[in-house]
């Protein structure tokens, strides 16, 4: 079984991910499923129709917009990265949380390496399911590394001068 980070601690992950070209064909009515935006696309009406909780995946070349005004039929919007260089779903997770106040977790997944955590988190991740060959536990200590932060984002809306004259 698979283990994530969400909201700062390591749990065992209770949601299956459905592959790029998986079919509804199976997929059992009371399980926890994050799917891909084609299946939304073509099955949002079953979908929302399911006993079991509902998530959705998109790739880095996929745009929030596509599903903007659906968000409220998600749990789970999880944010693919192919690569550890791409980091397109940055931006994606800031526009979740500040355009359209999303409030669910969003979860990167893909290639998602310790070293990217501290910033994924400020752009407004708050769960990681990390690369199959690295530990979350010590992932973990990403979170602690830095004790301020100059900028605002979505965790500080305030920038540091601003919060120091005050």
């Amino acid at each position: 079984m698979q283990r994530i980070i969400k909201n700062g601690q390591v749990i065992d992950e209770t949601w299956h991910l459905l592959a790029k070209d998986a079919t509804l064909d199976g997929v059992p009515n009371c399980d926890d499923i994050i799917v891909p935006l084609a299946l939304w696309r073509d099955h949002a009406h079953a979908l929302k129709a399911r006993d079991g909780g509902l998530g959705v995946w998109l790739d880095s070349d996929e745009e929030i917009e596509e599903i903007a005004d659906d968000l409220q039929f998600f749990q789970v919007i999880a944010l693919n990265f192919p690569a550890f260089t791409d980091g397109r779903h940055s931006s994606t997770a800031y526009l979740l949380r500040q355009r359209y106040g999303y409030q669910g977790e969003v979860r990167a997944i893909g290639d998602v390496l310790r070293d990217q955590l501290f910033a994924l988190k400020r752009c407004g991740f708050d769960a990681f399911a990390l690369r199959a060959d690295k530990d979350p536990i010590d992932a973990l200590k990403a979170f602690e590394e830095f004790s301020e932060v100059y900028q605002a984002s979505s965790d500080q809306p305030q920038p540091l001068f601003r919060r120091r004259s005050a």
